[in-house]
C-alpha cells in the first residue's frame, strides 16, 4: 500500500512526487512511455524561472534524479483502470495492480502530429515544432511557417511575427476557425502571409528541416524552403480510462479548478490533462505542487 500513486512522469507528475516525498509520503510513479513528457522533446528550455537555458531532456533528468534520491519508486506501465473501494484506490496496469490512499493523475496531453507522406517525426525538435512559446525565440529575425487555422495557430503566428522577419500561415481551408479579433489582428500584420486551401504533403531534409512540400488550392505540388515550422492542429488528452473517477469536458480534459481536486475524494489531477487556460512547464509544476499538497492533507484527514 502506497500513500500516493502518481500517474504520469512529466513535469507535473514528478513535481507532485517531489512534494509528496518531502512530506514524508511513500510514492509510486507510473509512466506508460518515457520520462519527462512533452518537455523532454524540447531542445532548449529558456522560460523556466532561475534557469537561463537547459535542454528539456536534461530538465526532466534532473527532476527524476531529485525524486529518486528521495526514494520514489517508478514503473514503466500503462494504467488501464482505477477504482476506489472502502477508501482504498486500486490502480490496475497492463502488468500489475497497486493500492494507495490517494491518486494524482498527471497524464498530460500529446500534440496532435500532422500526418505527412514520410511521417518525419525524426524532424520534431529539428525544425518541426509544436510549441511556438517554447521554441519560437530560436528563430528571431528568420522566416517561419505556422500550420493550423484555430486560435492556437493564430496566437502562434502573432507571437512569432513580433520577432521573426516573416511568418507564413498555412491552412487547409479558406477560412480561419479562431476568434474574429485574432483573425483581424493577424490580417493587419505586414509580415504575416496567409496561404489558404493548401495541403501539406511532406517535410523535407536530412538531419534538420530544409523545406515543406505542399499542394496549393489548384492541386499543384510546390516546395517552400524554410527551416522552422510550428504545427498547431490541436492537442489530444487520453483520460478515457479514468472517466469513472472524474468528469471530462467535451474535449476529454479532466474538469478541475486550480485546487486540482476532482469529483472523487482522494483523486487529484495536475498538469495539461486538466481544464486550464495556460499549458506550460511552469504551470505544470505548479499543479503538481498543489495536487500533492492537497493529497497529503487528504491523507492526514483519514487518520
Amino acid at each position: 500500500m502506497y500513500d500516493i500513486i502518481v500517474i504520469g512522469a512529466g513535469a507535473a507528475g514528478m513535481t507532485a512526487a517531489l512534494y509528496a516525498l518531502r512530506n514524508g509520503r511513500s510514492v509510486l510513479v507510473l509512466e506508460s512511455e518515457s520520462l519527462g513528457g512533452q518537455i523532454a522533446t524540447s531542445p532548449r528550455l529558456e522560460n523556466y524561472p532561475s534557469i537561463k537555458e537547459i535542454s528539456g531532456e536534461q530538465f526532466a533528468d534532473n527532476l527524476f534524479e531529485q525524486i529518486s534520491a528521495l526514494g520514489t519508486e517508478l514503473e514503466i506501465e500503462k494504467v488501464e483502470y482505477v477504482c476506489k473501494n472502502n477508501g482504498t484506490f486500486t490502480v490496475k496496469t497492463e502488468y500489475n495492480e497497486y493500492e494507495s490512499k490517494a491518486v494524482i493523475l498527471a497524464s498530460g496531453v500529446k500534440h496532435r502530429h500532422i500526418e505527412t507522406k514520410s511521417n518525419r517525426d525524426d524532424l520534431v525538435g529539428k525544425g518541426v515544432y509544436y510549441c511556438a512559446i517554447c521554441d519560437g525565440p530560436f528563430y528571431k529575425d528568420k522566416e517561419v511557417m505556422v500550420i493550423g487555422n484555430g486560435n492556437t495557430a493564430l496566437q502562434y503566428a502573432l507571437l512569432l511575427s513580433s520577432y521573426c522577419s516573416k511568418v507564413y500561415i498555412y491552412t487547409r481551408k479558406d477560412r480561419f476557425s479562431g476568434d474574429g479579433r485574432l483573425v483581424n489582428t493577424l490580417l493587419a500584420k505586414d509580415n504575416i502571409e496567409w496561404r489558404k486551401s493548401v495541403s501539406i504533403i511532406d517535410f523535407l531534409g536530412e538531419k534538420e528541416l530544409a523545406a515543406v512540400q505542399y499542394a496549393d488550392q489548384d492541386g499543384n505540388v510546390k516546395t517552400h524552403n524554410i527551416t522552422g515550422v510550428f504545427v498547431a492542429i490541436g492537442q489530444i488528452p487520453d483520460n478515457k480510462a479514468f472517466d469513472n473517477m472524474v468528469d471530462l469536458d467535451e474535449r476529454g480534459y479532466v474538469i478541475a479548478s486550480e485546487d486540482c481536486k476532482t469529483k472523487t475524494e482522494g483523486f487529484f489531477v495536475a498538469g495539461d490533462c486538466r481544464t486550464k487556460a495556460v499549458r506550460q512547464v511552469a504551470t505544470a509544476c505548479s499543479d503538481g505542487a498543489i495536487a500533492a499538497t492537497n493529497a497529503c492533507m487528504y491523507i492526514e484527514s483519514l487518520s
